[in-house]
């Protein structure tokens, strides 16, 4: 009789050696999976599924989309002028919304302040001139708005 040491796990260990070449020959190589991350055969994932080790790309080597494309030269824009008809118009049927368009939004929310403020005080009759007069200079900005802006811009009109 032999006598064995008692250590634990030595006939897994024995039983480990035995069989190396039964499993390496089961398995392909391109698909080999370590015992300790092999999965048994009634759960293994179907085939369309599974992603095999050696094509998995680790994260820190994947490329962002965006730097793949090549850069396209600058191409420098065209400005395009403001009408002041646009503005007076605009103007015409809300104080100030022609001005906000050409681009001084805070000028046409005072404008647009001050003719709600006119439509409040009309109940007292004294609004109605202030209601005439942010209409009117509501209409008048919203035309030397789109006028400023074009001269801002190099553009003569």
């Amino acid at each position: 009789m032999s006598v064995e040491p008692d250590v634990p796990g030595a006939e897994d260990r024995a039983q480990a050696q035995a069989r190396p070449e039964a499993e390496a020959r089961s398995l392909p190589q391109a698909d080999a999976v370590p015992q300790s991350q092999a999965v048994p055969q009634s759960q293994a994932v179907p085939q369309s599924q599974a992603v095999p080790q050696s094509q998995a790309v680790p994260q820190s080597q994947v490329v962002p989309q965006s730097q793949v494309l090549p850069q396209s030269p600058a191409v420098p824009q065209m400005i395009v002028p403001k009408n002041p008809a646009v503005g007076v118009i605009l103007s015409f049927f809300i104080p100030g919304l022609g001005t906000m368009v050409n681009g001084d939004v805070g000028r046409g929310a005072i404008i647009l302040g001050v003719y709600a403020l006119g439509w409040v005080l009309a109940l007292f009759l004294i609004g109605i001139p202030i209601l005439i007069g942010a209409w009117i200079w509501g209409m008048i900005d919203g035309y030397l708005s789109a006028q400023r802006w074009n001269a801002a811009h190099g553009i003569i009109s």
